[in-house]
């Protein structure tokens, strides 16, 4: 049973010190997306999407109004992208990211990352190609985060990695001019990023995490 100090304490966190909830962050496989045909896997992963998330940002909602406290974001993060497109045969990988917008709209979430490659140890042929769409991809949609990890203490920088994103960076500041450059908000470049990340810009859903899970970030 609360009594009336409890009651009062909580008011004050809330009303005084800000308590909220920042975050809930659903994070979600998309490996069971990957088609060689990419207008196939374009629609695996905007279908996986609605389905998984389809009640996120009610229940945020519902949990709101239950206990009084905020939740200022609802996000999705989802397999690193160039892990599901790489299987399918295009040089262009911003359907995908057009994919992503698409069914985070339809989520009604706030941001989805994933967008994303790790390429600490070096590139392969679908990374690359990622990585190079970004500025377009970013400049295209609203929603979508991207990151990439271009080293780590054990695997030492992959400076061609590091020169291209220098170049990406740049291209997406000047795709996104017209927006105060708001692509560059929207990217992180990482250094020993870890294994699942749920928090964005630089959001994503890790290879060893479940199928499906929550990530709640307090403030």
């Amino acid at each position: 049973m609360l009594n009336q100090k409890e009651i009062l304490s909580t008011i004050e966190m809330i009303d005084q010190q800000h308590l909220d909830i920042r975050t809930i962050t659903m994070g979600i496989s998309l490996l069971s997306c990957c088609d060689p045909d990419p207008v196939r896997a374009c629609g695996k992963v905007y279908e996986k999407i609605c389905r998984c998330a389809e009640k996120l940002v009610q229940t945020g909602r519902d949990i709101e109004g239950e206990f009084g406290i905020p939740i200022v974001n609802k996000r999705i993060s989802v397999t690193p992208m160039a892990l599901v497109a790489g299987a399918s045969e295009t040089e262009d990988y911003v359907p995908f990211a057009m994919a992503l917008d698409r069914a985070g709209r339809t989520c009604g979430v706030d941001f989805i990352g994933g967008y994303s490659a790790l390429v600490q140890k070096g590139m392969t042929r679908a990374d690359e190609k990622l990585i190079r769409s970004i500025p377009e991809a970013l400049a295209r949609t609203e929603l979508v985060c991207a990151s990439v990890n271009v080293g780590s203490t054990r695997a030492g920088i992959n400076m061609d990695a590091v020169a291209l994103m220098g170049k990406t960076v740049k291209e997406a500041a000047a795709a996104t001019a017209d927006r105060d450059g708001l692509g560059c908000a929207k990217l992180v470049v990482f250094c020993n990023a870890v294994e699942d990340n749920p928090f964005m810009a630089g959001a994503f859903h890790g290879a060893g995490e479940a199928e499906k899970v929550i990530n709640v970030g307090v403030s």
